[in-house]
């Protein structure tokens, strides 16, 4: 049985979550506050965290930014309607989805078990092989890229982008594929693409505003071109 920790400072979110995601199958631990989820997580390990960006003492995206240091836990994120700066900036710390206030309970509890299938699965079996254009290296095995000879910090979702753009070049996607191909999402924000694509240009091209590796396909969406 998977264990959930809800973090959020209103009481009824909290029960009401508690008991959609009860009657989903998990155990379900509860946090009203930044500091207490923290130091629950360090505790208890949980399987995903469902996580209010506003609480207070330490807010939610201080939580999400202090976990990614040491946990790869999946955070499924609860803001309200107008915080759209908020939530991208969640997704750029490494949140993996986000449900938008007001609510249903029954469509947060669908994304939870969604991102715990994706997280629980067992990895595809990988040939070793290394992805290379030019100066640019992924080493698939070994889950490293390389720019000019300096490894690069990628998060997981960065580097499965990057060696998808990668293994297609020339082929645009619209951003709804990626989210399909890239992360077996039948359903999501379409910016969380645009969030981790806006990051990878900055990691990876000599000039971000003028990509000339992950190029924008205006009407349609990006694609990857070659420099070798």
């Amino acid at each position: 049985m998977t264990q959930v920790l809800v973090v959020d400072d209103d009481l009824t979110v909290r029960d009401v979550v508690r008991r959609y995601l009860e009657r989903g199958g998990h155990r379900v631990a509860l946090a009203d506050n930044g500091e207490d989820a923290l130091r629950w997580i360090a505790d208890n390990d949980p399987d995903l965290v469902v996580l209010d960006l506003m609480l207070p003492g330490i807010d939610g995206l201080e939580v999400c930014r202090r976990l990614r240091r040491r946990s790869a836990v999946p955070v499924v994120m609860l803001t309200a309607l107008g915080e759209e700066e908020n939530r991208i900036a969640g997704l750029e710390l490494g949140a993996d989805d986000y449900v938008t206030k007001p609510f249903s309970p029954k469509e947060l509890a669908l994304r939870v078990a969604s991102v715990l299938r994706r997280a629980q699965a067992p990895p595809p079996r990988v040939e070793p092989r290394v992805v290379v254009d030019g100066e640019l290296e992924l080493d698939v095995a070994g889950h490293r890229a390389v720019l000019r000879g300096t490894e690069l910090a990628l998060t997981t979702r960065e580097f499965d982008l990057l060696l998808f753009l990668m293994s297609h070049p020339g082929e645009a996607y619209t951003r709804e594929a990626l989210l399909d191909k890239v992360w077996g999402w039948d359903f999501g924000d379409q910016s969380t693409v645009t969030v981790h694509v806006r990051r990878l240009r900055e990691k990876i091209e000599t000039r971000p505003e003028k990509p000339s590796r992950i190029v924008t396909v205006w009407g349609v969406g990006y694609r990857y071109d070659r420099r070798a």
